[in-house]
């Protein structure tokens, strides 16, 4: 039962729009650069006022993050470990945070879509027991370093406990990790948290309240628009 509830739940959260399964397919089988590529799902317009985060419900506590609070620049992304654009845009944000340092902080949120994803969820609360261990980044760069080999596996499990064995996890409390209300309750906060927001679909990165068009996500894109919010230019 706790392994349904989550489905459910993020389910209703995310309003998974129709024809992701459809893209999904595509997509795995024809790999693009991001500059080619369509989010998961439909997204919002970019919003042309900043979100009040005041507002809104705060998301898993405390969030995964990279980069100092004092950064001028906060990227907010809501992920999918098995979208392929969110596989393509995990090196250029690695990219960023090498080229600009601790001006940049990096927060990611998750944003499993399913059904259509069928190995999302699993993914996600693998990355969220690892992170119960204090590995949350690194099995989250193994997820999408291998997506492409998971994504058509029947079973995950034992692929992602040889992660959690990779990265020198306690696999037995891994294991009951990942089925704990605790790892279900923080993918649903940051549904919920996204939902707020207006995220439809993966990957949307926000950029100090902004939503930054999946259009600039590509590197020499990114690049510029984080140069103009540092005032480089």
């Amino acid at each position: 039962m706790k392994r349904i509830l989550p489905f459910v739940i993020i389910l209703l959260v995310l309003g998974i729009a129709i024809g992701s399964a459809m893209y999904l397919k595509q997509a795995a089988s024809n790999p693009t650069p991001l500059a080619n590529a369509s989010p998961a799902t439909n997204t919002t317009s970019p919003a042309t006022e900043p979100v009040n985060n005041a507002n809104l419900p705060p998301g898993a506590q405390p969030p995964w993050v990279l980069g100092p609070a004092t950064a001028p620049v906060t990227l907010e992304e809501f992920g999918d470990f098995e979208c392929p654009p969110c596989g393509l845009l995990h090196p250029i944000l690695l990219q960023m945070r090498r080229e600009f340092g601790d001006k940049i902080r990096l927060i990611f949120r998750e944003n499993p879509i399913v059904p259509n994803h069928q190995h999302a969820l699993a993914a996600a609360s693998s990355a969220e027991a690892a992170g119960n261990q204090g590995k949350f980044w690194e099995m989250h760069d193994l997820l999408y370093e291998n997506q492409k080999t998971w994504h058509e596996a029947f079973d995950v499990r034992p692929i992602f406990e040889g992660y959690a064995k990779q990265i020198g996890l306690d696999l037995e409390r891994f294991k009951q990790d990942v089925n704990s209300d605790q790892v279900a309750k923080r993918i649903t906060d940051d549904g919920i948290r996204g939902r707020a927001m207006g995220v439809k679909g993966t990957p949307t990165v926000f950029m100090n309240g902004h939503e930054v068009p999946f259009e600039q996500l590509p590197a020499e894109k990114l690049r510029v628009v984080i140069k103009k919010e540092l005032g480089e230019q």
